[in-house]
C-alpha cells in the first residue's frame, strides 16, 4: 500500500491524557466522565507523526497496558506492524502515527496514499446517552439541529420500547439509530426489534453479547443489525454474515487505519453495510477515521463533541456535521 519510510521511526512520547466531557456519558456498562487516551509520536529525520488511541476496558486494555505494549521496537513500516502487533489500542496508536509520519515525509495526504476519496464534510450521529425515556427524549428535543442521533439503551425490555417511542415523539425529523451495547437477551429480540420498527429507526447496534449472537440468525430482523464488538478485524467477517446486516468498524478495535481500510474493502464484498464509528476521544483519534467517512452508510464520530474541550485546530463541527481538520493536525 505505500513505500517503507526512510528510516526506523523512533518513539519521542507516548502518553496517557485525560480529556474531561461536557457531560458524563453513559452506556449500558457504565458511566465515564472524561476520556483517557493515549497519544503517541514518532519521528523520522525532521518530520513527526501522532497517534492517538483509547484504552478499553471491555477488551481488557488499560491505559497502563496499552503504554507498555508500546516500548517494543516500532516497526519500519504499516505492514511490519500488522505482523507484530495484535489489534487494539496500541497498534492503532503507531498505525495511524505511521500514517501521518509518512504524509508528511511524502509532503501527501494520507487519503491519496490510501487511494480513497477526499474527506469531505459528513453527517455524524450524535449520542444520546441512557437516561429515562422522558429525558432521552429532552436531550434530542434540546439538540433540535442535529438531524441524526444515535441513542443508548440498556437492556430494560419495557424502558428501551419507551426510550425509543418517546425520542422519537420528541423529534419526528430525526434519523435515529440506537446502541443496545450487549445489553439485550434473545428472548427480548422480537418485542424490541418491532419497537424499533415502529420508532422508524435506521439500524440497532449489536444487542446480544458477542458470542452469544446466533440468535440473530433465526429472528426476523425488521430493522438492520449492526455488529460491533462481535467483529474487530476483517479476518471476523465472513462468519457474521448471516446475523448481521452492517459492521462498526472503529479503528481501537480494528488496531489502526491500515486494518480499517481492510475491513471496509472486505465488508463490501460481503454485501454488509458500514458504520464508522469511534471511541470518545479527540479529533487526533477520529482524524484518522475520516478516510473511510466518505463511502460509509452511517458515521459516528461524535467523540470530540462529547468534550469539554477539544484539541486546537482539531475537526470542525457544525449543526451534525463534521468537516476534516487541516493535514498539518493529522494526515
Amino acid at each position: 500500500m505505500s513505500a517503507p519510510t526512510p528510516s526506523r521511526p523512533r518513539m519521542v512520547r507516548q502518553q496517557i491524557e485525560d480529556w474531561p466531557l461536557s457531560h458524563p456519558f453513559v452506556i449500558s456498562r457504565g458511566t465515564k466522565e472524561s476520556a483517557c487516551v493515549i497519544v503517541v509520536e514518532l519521528t523520522s529525520g525532521d518530520c513527526t507523526g501522532r497517534g492517538e488511541a483509547v484504552p478499553y476496558a471491555r477488551y481488557g486494555q488499560t491505559p497502563q497496558s496499552t503504554l507498555d505494549a508500546l516500548r517494543r521496537p516500532i516497526p519500519h513500516t504499516r505492514e511490519e506492524l500488522l505482523r507484530s502487533f495484535p489489534p487494539g489500542a496500541a497498534r492503532n496508536a503507531i498505525d495511524c502515527a505511521l500514517w501521518d509520519l509518512e504524509a508528511k515525509q511524502r509532503r501527501i495526504s494520507c487519503h491519496q496514499i490510501a487511494g480513497t476519496p477526499q474527506p469531505e464534510a459528513v453527517e455524524t450521529c450524535f449520542t444520546i446517552s441512557l437516561d429515562t425515556p422522558t429525558r432521552m427524549a429532552e436531550q434530542a428535543a434540546a439538540r433540535p439541529r442535529l438531524r441524526l442521533l444515535k441513542l443508548k439503551l440498556g437492556g430494560n425490555d419495557h424502558d428501551d420500547a419507551a426510550r425509543m417511542r418517546a425520542v422519537r415523539q420528541s423529534r419526528p425529523d430525526a434519523r435515529l439509530v440506537a446502541d443496545a451495547n450487549e445489553a439485550w437477551n434473545a428472548e427480548q429480540l422480537p418485542h424490541l426489534f418491532e419497537a424499533a420498527h415502529e420508532a422508524g429507526l435506521e439500524l440497532i447496534e449489536q444487542p446480544l453479547p458477542a458470542g452469544m449472537d446466533a440468535a440473530l440468525e433465526t429472528v426476523a430482523r425488521p430493522v438492520p443489525v449492526c455488529a460491533d464488538e462481535s467483529v474487530h478485524t476483517s479476518a471476523d467477517l465472513d462468519a457474521l454474515t448471516t446475523r448481521y446486516d452492517a459492521v462498526n468498524i472503529k479503528l481501537d478495535k480494528a488496531g489502526g487505519l491500515t486494518e480499517a481500510l481492510a475491513m471496509k474493502k472486505r465488508a463490501r464484498e460481503l454485501g454488509m453495510r458500514i458504520m464508522i464509528g469511534s471511541m470518545v476521544a479527540t479529533s487526533l483519534a477520529v482524524a484518522p477515521a475520516m478516510l473511510l467517512a466518505p463511502e460509509a452508510d452511517w458515521v459516528d464520530l461524535d467523540g470530540p463533541l462529547l468534550l469539554a474541550r477539544d484539541r486546537d485546530n482539531g475537526l470542525r463541527f457544525k449543526d451534525g456535521w463534521i468537516s476534516p481538520c487541516d493535514p498539518d493536525f493529522w494526515g
